[in-house]
C-alpha cells in the first residue's frame, strides 16, 4: 500500500506543481517538463505496482446492475476525457472536460471496486481531479466558455468513445477483469 500511496502523491505533486507554486516552476524552464514527466511516470509505475501488491480486503459490494452503470459511466467519461478539443456543444458548457472525465471514471470505478486499493487508487485521483479543478479555477478566475460549435463534433467523439472503450474493454478483458462478459 506504501507503493500507491507514494505513486498517488508523486502524481498529485507533478500535476499541481506549475499551479502550486508557479515561481520555481518557471526557474526550471523547459527542463521542468522533463522533470514534471518523470515524477508523473515514476507515480505511474508505483501506483500499478502498488496497486497490485495492495490489500484487496473487499469493503463493499454492489448489485449486478451497477456493472451496467459502471460501463455507461466509463462511456461518458471516455466522451468527456477529449471533448474539449472538439470544438463543440459540450466542450462550450463543461469547463474543465478532461478532469470531469477523470472524476465520473473514478465514480464509475469505485461502483464496481469495493476493495481497499481500489478505494485508495480511485479516490485519490478523484481528490486530485477535484483539488486540480480548485485550484486551476481560483487562479484563472470566471471562465468565459469557448464558442458552441456543431454537434456534429461531439458526435465523432462520442463514436471515438465507443472505440475506446471496446479497446478498454478489451484490455481489461485480457488481464482478468472482467466488463463486457458481466453484461449478460
Amino acid at each position: 500500500m506504501n507503493l500507491l500511496v507514494i505513486g498517488l502523491l508523486l502524481w498529485i505533486g507533478a500535476h499541481l506543481f506549475k499551479r502550486v507554486l508557479p515561481g520555481p516552476r518557471a526557474a526550471m524552464g523547459k527542463a521542468g517538463r522533463g522533470v514534471v514527466a518523470v515524477l508523473v511516470l515514476a507515480g505511474i509505475v508505483l501506483m500499478v505496482i502498488g496497486f497490485g501488491s495492495a490489500d484487496k480486503t473487499n469493503l463493499y459490494d454492489l448489485p449486478a446492475w451497477a456493472w451496467h452503470l459502471n460501463n455507461l459511466l466509463m462511456l461518458v467519461a471516455i466522451f468527456l476525457m477529449d471533448i474539449g478539443r472538439a470544438g463543440g456543444v459540450v466542450g462550450a458548457k463543461v469547463r474543465h472536460p478532461m478532469l470531469s472525465g477523470v472524476v465520473v471514471w473514478v465514480v464509475a470505478h469505485l461502483l464496481v471496486n469495493g476493495d481497499v486499493a481500489s478505494i485508495v487508487l480511485f479516490g485519490g485521483l478523484g481528490l486530485w481531479a477535484f483539488s486540480e479543478m480548485a485550484v486551476i479555477n481560483r487562479a484563472e478566475g470566471p471562465w468565459s466558455p469557448p464558442p458552441k460549435g456543431p454537434i456534429v463534433n461531439d458526435a465523432k467523439f462520442a463514436v471515438l468513445a465507443l472505440v475506446l472503450f471496446a479497446a478498454i474493454a478489451g484490455v481489461h478483458y485480457w488481464l482478468g477483469y472482467p466488463v463486457i462478459a458481466l453484461l449478460a
